[in-house]
């Protein structure tokens, strides 16, 4: 029971950062969508850091499957990207696919490596 209010809770308050850091720099981007790539990119960083320093306790299930299980989005991003292409926004949908699966798998790896360079 326990793990589950620890995810509960880690979730609560990932989503609402998501919520602020999204709303805020959805409307003052000229790129619709910075707010949902942040948010993933940041998590995708973060997720691979704690991978690799092999967090398999409560810090775990709080920060890894709770905090950033609900900030990070990739539901958003899949809408998001269902929008673009409604509205024939071509450019823009291919630069966001693009840049979010090559940045956000590098940017994972880069988490990844820096957690082996910080338990070395």
């Amino acid at each position: 029971m326990i793990n589950f209010l620890l995810v509960a809770v880690g979730g609560f308050f990932g989503a609402i950062f998501r919520a602020v850091i999204s709303k805020r720099l959805n409307h003052t981007s000229q790129f619709v969508h910075l707010g949902t790539f942040t948010v993933n990119m940041l998590g995708s960083f973060a997720l691979g850091f704690l991978v690799n320093i092999h967090l398999y306790t409560n810090a775990n299930l709080i920060l890894g499957i709770g905090f950033l299980g609900a900030f990070t989005t990739f539901s958003t991003f899949k809408l998001e990207s269902v929008t673009l292409i409604g509205s024939k926004q071509w450019k823009q949908f291919v630069l966001y696919s693009i840049l979010t699966y090559t940045v956000g798998l590098s940017i994972a790896f880069a988490g990844f490596w820096m957690a082996k360079m910080y338990v070395s």
